[in-house]
């Protein structure tokens, strides 16, 4: 199923969850009636029927009070929420990992996601580590795919092959770019009303045992009373309880084997993600989440079980399903082979896998065909040895300079002052000031303005993917100062030229406050936003045709209307793009395909891509939330 197909399935379940929800608010309302009731007919002479007694006042009471709990407690949760995955991994007592991180572990894993997300055209996601979780596990979290956080526990690092890290961090990918995260994410905030009632009877409980300790023999007449409500409300509570789980069992089963096959897909080693779950089955602490107070929250999301649920409402197939499921004899071979291993070395088996497995990955690079719209949120083997073969490329210390937050303010700047001469660099240097606390060097940054060049422009956007994570770390001041000063260097320099202004757009859209937040559907057609329709699909015409752009711009134009005269130019300013580009972003995802691929019919008219036509491209489509993987320099023409 293509990206966008993915996505708008995704938006469409948020109406089954609810309608779950929903189903379970009603339960818990009948169970808590119930109790009511019970203490009702204990108490009056002749009590009405349950069905006449839940239809008046006291029974209207007790579902008014009821849907009021549980819709404050989602509520809150969802608001909670609204800051996206960064919050989730937060909530989760995760660490962030530092750009420049020195922890050879999280080194590996942040080299392995870089590569995921340089394939997959995915912006490397924020990453965050459970230090304090021994057992094996993962999880992604967020509302758009280029704004994701993935959260890894501190024994899936130090327990797990790069390998199998490799295969774990594919199967987190593919919920990315499936559009399950919205999913995930949704369901915190309803399944957090659902169990409310049962965490308030807790809360009675606990309450109610203290105050009875504290009375150093004495009485106090309520304690009792308080102690029966709370155990009354946590048994209430587990109707949620067992409904949520319910709920996340359905959502999420069928999804972790869509997970699984995409990873071997992806990296084309099944024993990979193959090994990081037969890690789990063996492992003595598995994949449960002992640290945290909210592994019941996120059991939904993770790779394997945070809890222990009996089979039928676990939300994860079995492992050995799961196993199975990718390669019916992985099983057996893995535990011939930790046998084999055990015997070899008189010790109990190791914790990973050999690394014999590597030779099945990464066989062979591959070219990626400029597919328009199907090329969107794919990732694949082909792929991914780009993205590693991009990574080797790069000059030696580039890409730890980039990971620090000196180099990353370095590269912003070089990329505003690529072009500029001698003179001109010289006259401009003296007037930089420092971005919060990085001083700007000089000599660094004609050392970086120089790499630009050598290196060429397909390398610009993933250069600043990669530069991310760093300028994610300065404070809001320091980043702001940032933004602003690139955007004076690229108008005194050479005026805003409109590959520069959508670099700058690109580190707008991604260092912004509200980056991380849900973007809502805003137009249901094209009609409200096809003056933006006219101006994106004018500067494409501009840019790819070689001589007669205004028939080209017809061209493009064939599917959404009768084209007239091309916008003005004031109209298609890089700006005016940017703003326009902001509007059509507000479109279902099953609307974006046919805008995609009606910029590259512009790209391709001539017959040939240039390097800056397809920055331009992967730039225009993470505006709108479609990430777009690289181009190989075998399908680039040079221009």
């Amino acid at each position: 199923m293509r990206f966008f197909e993915r996505q708008d399935r995704a938006r469409r379940q948020s109406l089954v969850l609810i309608l779950l929800f929903l189903l379970a608010v009603a339960l818990i309302i009948l169970a808590v009636a119930a109790v009511v009731y019970v203490v009702y007919w204990g108490h009056v002479p002749s009590p009405a029927p349950f069905p006449v007694w839940f239809r008046s006042e006291p029974g209207w009471m007790v579902m008014g009070t009821v849907a009021a709990v549980v819709t404050m407690g989602s509520l809150h949760r969802y608001l909670d929420l609204r800051r996206g995955g960064e919050r989730v991994a937060r909530m989760a007592g995760a660490q962030p990992v530092a750009a420049g991180t020195e922890d050879p572990l999280e080194r590996q894993l942040r080299n392995v996601t870089e590569e995921m997300a340089l394939a997959s055209g995915v912006t490397v996601p924020q990453l965050f580590v459970m230090q304090r979780e021994t057992a094996i596990n993962a999880f992604v979290a967020g509302y758009q795919p280029n704004e994701a956080a993935m959260v890894v526990t501190r024994g899936a690092l130090e327990q797990l092959s790069r390998d199998e890290l490799q295969g774990v961090v594919a199967h987190e990918f593919s919920h990315i770019l499936n559009g399950d995260m919205r999913i995930n994410i949704r369901l915190i905030s309803l399944l957090a009303g659902i169990l409310l009632i049962g965490q308030l009877g807790q809360y009675l409980v606990v309450h109610g045992l203290n105050t009875r300790r504290g009375l150093l023999g004495g009485r106090r007449r309520n304690e009792g009373v308080l102690i029966l409500a709370g155990g009354v409300l946590v048994v209430v509570g587990y109707v949620g309880l067992f409904m949520g789980r319910v709920i996340k069992a359905g959502v999420s089963r069928q999804r972790e084997y869509l997970a699984d096959a995409a990873a071997v897909q992806f990296t084309r080693n099944p024993e990979g993600i193959g090994g990081a779950l037969y890690r789990i089955g063996v492992a003595n602490s598995g994949s449960r989440l002992t640290a945290t107070g909210h592994a019941e929250d996120l059991n939904h999301l993770c790779f394997g079980e945070s809890v222990s649920l009996a089979r039928l409402l676990a939300s994860h197939p079995p492992i050995e399903a799961r196993l199975n499921a990718i390669d019916g004899s992985l099983l057996v071979r893995m535990k011939s082979r930790d046998r084999k291993a055990a015997r070899e070395q008189g010790e109990a088996p190791a914790s990973a896998l050999s690394d014999e497995a590597a030779a099945m990955g990464f066989s062979g690079a591959g070219g990626l065909a400029l597919e328009g719209a199907a090329s969107v949120g794919q990732l694949s083997n082909a792929g991914t040895c780009h993205a590693r073969s991009l990574l080797a490329t790069l000059p030696g210390g580039l890409n730890e300079q980039l990971h620090g937050s000196e180099g990353a303010v370095h590269l912003c700047l070089a990329l505003a002052l690529e072009e500029a001469d001698h003179g001109t660099l010289d006259r401009l240097l003296p007037e930089l000031e420092a971005v919060g606390t990085v001083a700007i060097d000089g000599l660094l940054l004609r050392q970086m303005i120089q790499t630009l060049r050598d290196l060429g422009p397909l390398y610009r956007v993933p250069l600043v993917e990669l530069s991310l994570p760093a300028l994610r770390e300065l404070d809001e001041p320091a980043r702001q100062q940032l933004l602003r000063d690139m955007e004076r260097l690229i108008r005194e320099e050479r005026g805003a030229r409109l590959h520069d202004i959508a670099i700058l757009g690109f580190l707008k859209r991604h260092l912004g406050k509200g980056a991380a937040r849900n973007r809502r559907v805003t137009h249901r057609r094209y009609g409200p936003v096809m003056p933006d329709i006219r101006r994106l699909l004018w500067v494409m015409a501009s840019t790819g045709a070689r001589t007669d752009p205004r028939a080209l711009y017809r061209e493009a134009m064939a599917g959404f209307e009768q084209a007239g005269e091309p916008p003005s130019s004031d109209g298609a300013s890089a700006r005016g793009l940017l703003r326009s580009l902001g509007r059509i972003a507000g479109l279902p995802a099953m609307l974006k395909p046919a805008i995609i691929d009606a910029c590259v019919h512009c790209i391709q008219a001539d017959g040939r891509i240039s390097p800056r036509e397809y920055e331009l491209l992967r730039i225009i489509a993470d505006q709108l939330d479609c990430p777009m993987p690289p181009l190989p320099p075998s399908e680039a023409s040079s221009g």
